[in-house]
């Protein structure tokens, strides 16, 4: 028994290290692993403060601050470390500073106005901070500076001991929690940072090149059904299908990265005051993208739609339209991820626009051959329909991705448009 217990554990071992090495062959499991080190790092110097005698006397029991520190503040991208670290000094000096004055206030008035003063500070700082947690602006990025202040506030002013000894326990508080704050953004910043903002960019311009597969794969799935599969049950999307779905949940990911992205300091091409509320934008657009060719994908699978042969009529037409919006897409996304300008609103969408007149009256049911039901004269309808709604936001995309790069400045020397 003791035989097979050691056996198994062998196997698990050998799996764990086996399971271990295929993560690390990914870029985001690699930066796993080292935001993982990093972490244990912070968590080895900042422990120095108990196991040298030096430092322990100097800072005594508060060094447990500054480990709880490194353990919360210390986020997956620097910028959500830096932020939360402002929010939690932020916090502590405030939420301290008043928590002293209240208490120093409290004990010179004495007897019963002493708790008097004590419980209406409280009541007062606490329903202040509480109710800015509420506001949305605040919400998004001091959220966690207000929790400090008022776990900081209440700490110290109900603390129960003498004034004097109220600003000294502030005092060593604050520089514990600094030096904690320290280590964890030296690690963050100088050992192999990951920047939110590179992770925002980039996944952002990827997005387009997964549309453009996307509506090129339902314009092919449209033309080459068969009869055969036509009578078949609805099927799962493909996975270009599911990166659309992917994408339609990406909101809340996209506003803690623009967040985590505004904390951070100038690195590479991303300055100060760079226009990260636009990259928002475009996803929200991206998104309702997203959407309409979801529509169109249920639309096409409709065992509504008129046969294989009566759809030929219009597929060059369609062709050419799903060509030319995957390449605008491509080229968007290409200029967006290289920071180049591309003037594509002016150089794209008119070729875009003559195509989207010559569709409407090419595929329309009166064009198609033979004698159609009201079903199908639906479904054709609903097709062109959705397919010019897709042109219409791909439109759209164009001009705010040309604002993005007037606003952050892309380059206009290295990328042209490919009309």
């Amino acid at each position: 028994m003791i035989g097979i217990a050691k056996g198994e554990n062998k196997n698990a071992f050998v799996s764990f290290v086996s399971s271990f090495l295929e993560e690390m062959k990914t870029k985001r499991d690699a930066r796993r692993v080292i935001h993982s080190i990093k972490v244990g790092m912070a968590l080895v110097l900042v422990s120095l403060l108990y196991l040298l005698n030096p430092l322990f006397k100097q800072v005594g029991e508060n060094a447990m601050w500054a480990i709880m520190t490194v353990v919360v503040v210390f986020e997956f991208y620097t910028g959500a470390t830096l932020g939360k670290g402002i929010n939690r000094g932020i916090g502590t000096v405030l939420g301290g500073g008043l928590g002293c004055l209240a208490a120093i206030l409290a004990d010179s008035i004495g007897g019963i106005g002493n708790h008097i003063t004590v419980g209406f500070s409280v009541f007062i700082f606490g329903a202040g901070a509480t109710y800015c947690r509420t506001i949305p602006r605040i919400r998004r990025r001091y959220d966690y500076g207000a929790m400090i202040f008022i776990l900081t506030f209440n700490l110290v002013v109900v603390s129960g001991i003498r004034a004097e000894k109220v600003v000294e326990l502030a005092r060593d508080r604050l520089a514990t929690i600094g030096m904690g704050f320290a280590i964890c953004m030296f690690i963050s910043l100088f050992i192999f940072p990951i920047w939110a903002s590179d992770e925002l960019h980039y996944s952002m311009a990827s997005r387009f090149n997964k549309f453009s597969t996307s509506i090129q794969g339902c314009l092919d799935e449209y033309f080459t059904m068969t009869s055969e599969k036509e009578n078949k049950q609805e099927t799962t999307g493909s996975d270009c299908i599911q990166a659309c779905k992917a994408i339609l949940n990406s909101k809340s990911n996209d506003e803690a990265l623009a967040n985590f992205a505004k904390w951070e300091p100038w690195h590479g091409k991303f300055g100060i005051n760079y226009p990260w509320s636009k990259y928002l934008e475009i996803g929200e657009y991206l998104r309702e993208l997203g959407a309409q060719i979801l529509s169109l994908q249920q639309c096409i699978q409709s065992p509504k739609q008129p046969t294989s042969m009566q759809r030929q009529t219009m597929k060059e037409t369609c062709e050419i339209l799903g060509i030319s919006i995957g390449f605008i897409l491509k080229e968007l996304g290409e200029s967006m991820k290289k920071m180049d300008r591309c003037q594509a609103k002016t150089l794209l969408s008119p070729n875009l626009q003559s195509l989207k007149l010559q569709f409407t009256p090419q595929c329309s049911p009166s064009k198609i051959g033979g004698i159609l039901t009201p079903d199908e004269n639906l479904a054709i309808a609903s097709f062109s329909f959705l397919l010019m709604q897709i042109v219409e936001r791909v439109e759209i995309l164009t001009q705010k991705v040309e604002e993005l790069g007037e606003l952050a400045d892309f380059s206009t020397t290295k990328f042209e448009c490919k009309v």
